[in-house]
């Protein structure tokens, strides 16, 4: 059992376990009872991004529509549109040796699909939660869950890796944001058509 974190903790990931590679990042969440006339569909995305908190290039975006980094460090393991069953609704596996050394953090979110159409927010979404095994072993590290305390998001960055003196840690934000995938996106550096 890993260590549970609360908003704003940042533990390291590799200063007790120094050989540590692989990890895999797994998001989840439930939705409530609340009829929105539609199903709810959750995307997991990342961004790997430099120093300058924004992406290099356009293909340091990951989510279902590139899953996979130009480097192979970064991999989305592809889109569940239900988010239906316990455990992880999706997973993003990471390759900490093969990160680019521009690349400073990783940032993971997750965003509503068509939320404006369909009506749908942060604040009905329940059991939101990030968490991150070693890809190796299967052992759970760490795992931050989110709490009830978003109302019209259709948008949240659940966490980031980052290096920090050689070390790679963990950052759990949980913070909302209004405008869905393209605020997101704009944050980072994206252009969104």
């Amino acid at each position: 059992m890993g260590i549970n974190l609360s908003k704003g903790q940042k533990v390291s990931l590799t200063k007790d376990n120094p050989g540590l590679k692989k990890v895999i990042v797994g998001l989840g969440w439930d939705v409530n009872s609340f009829d929105t006339g539609g199903d709810f569909d959750l995307d997991a995305s990342a961004f790997v991004v430099t120093d300058s908190g924004k992406v290099a290039r356009q293909e340091d975006f990951i989510f279902y529509g590139n899953l996979k980094h130009p480097s192979g460090a970064v991999e989305h393991l592809g889109d569940n549109r239900t988010g239906a069953g316990d455990g992880d609704d999706e997973q993003i596996k990471v390759d900490l040796s093969a990160v680019p050394e521009n690349y400073s953090r990783i940032v993971f979110t997750a965003t509503i699909y068509d939320a404006e159409t369909r009506r749908q927010n942060f604040g009905q979404v329940n059991n939101a939660f990030i968490r991150i095994y070693n890809e190796e072993t299967g052992e759970e590290m760490l795992k931050y869950d989110l709490g009830e305390d978003f109302s019209i998001e259709t948008a949240a960055v659940f966490g980031e890796l980052y290096k920090n003196n050689g070390e790679w840690k963990f950052n759990a934000i949980g913070s909302g944001y209004q405008g869905g995938l393209a605020a997101l996106c704009a944050n980072y550096g994206i252009d969104v058509d």
